[in-house]
């Protein structure tokens, strides 16, 4: 019997703690091909430890994270496999857009052609001259988002991408991220704005304290709530007053 494909990314019983204090608990879920994956719940919910676990930047103390299979320190050529946003603020602001590219792309050794598409891509192509602290957040957010397309990746995991960007951006940013998995590609995108993320998620997870509370379809989720994502996630975090005990 053949091995069956394993999901773009699995992570599976995932446990962190710092200094003592638990902060991820048993965290366990995937993002297939051709799926948009809202990863929704409240700061300090452990949603950034998870997607730090699974690039690598942090240790698990138990459980797995996996890219294609693998932990992505075992990826061949993680750049072209998959993309990441986890901050903007990291950028050298005496650069240009251009040059920061063009840096990242000599580095994952990617055509210099891609620093051009992916400005294009992003909509700062008249703008990629400019010193990066001349920029506003969200210039800066689709700096980074360029970035991870240098590699022309199949799978992206962005944490809060929409943070600063105007409407017009956000609006971009979804169309972009739904035609992205419309072509197979995966998404793992952690948000607060709930709204957003039912226009274009196909599934969503939400986590609390460390613990996964939920992992279903939109339409499973819509549909055990009266339509209702955002009354939803409130009742499964603990914040809606009407319904104290859910997320015990």
């Amino acid at each position: 019997m053949d091995n069956p494909t394993p999901p773009p990314l699995a992570v599976r019983h995932l446990r962190k703690s710092f200094h003592g204090v638990r902060r991820v608990e048993d965290v366990t879920f995937t993002v297939g091909a051709g799926r948009v994956v809202g990863l929704l719940g409240p700061n300090g919910a452990g949603k950034t430890t998870s997607i730090r676990m699974l690039l690598g930047l942090v240790a698990a103390d138990s459980g797995e994270a996996l890219v294609l299979g693998k932990p992505y320190r075992a990826l061949a050529d993680p750049l072209r496999q998959i993309g990441a946003v986890l901050d903007a603020g990291g950028l050298h602001p005496g650069r240009t857009a251009r040059e920061h590219l063009r840096i990242g792309a000599a580095q994952g050794r990617f055509a210099a052609r891609r620093v051009d598409e992916v400005l294009e891509t992003v909509g700062l192509a008249a703008d990629a001259g400019r010193r990066i602290r001349d920029y506003s957040l969200g210039m800066r957010q689709r700096v980074a988002i360029a970035t991870a397309l240098l590699g022309e990746p199949r799978i992206l995991v962005l944490d809060e991408p929409a943070n600063g960007l105007d409407p017009a951006g956000i609006h971009w940013l979804k169309q972009y991220l739904r035609t992205f998995a419309d072509g197979g590609g995966s998404v793992l995108l952690s948000s607060h704005m709930l709204s957003d993320v039912a226009r274009i998620a196909d599934d969503v997870v939400i986590i609390a304290g460390g613990r996964v509370r939920s992992a279903l379809s939109l339409d499973e989720a819509l549909a055990s709530s009266g339509g209702d994502l955002e009354q939803y996630y409130l009742s499964l975090t603990g914040t809606d007053e009407r319904a104290p005990h859910a997320a015990r």
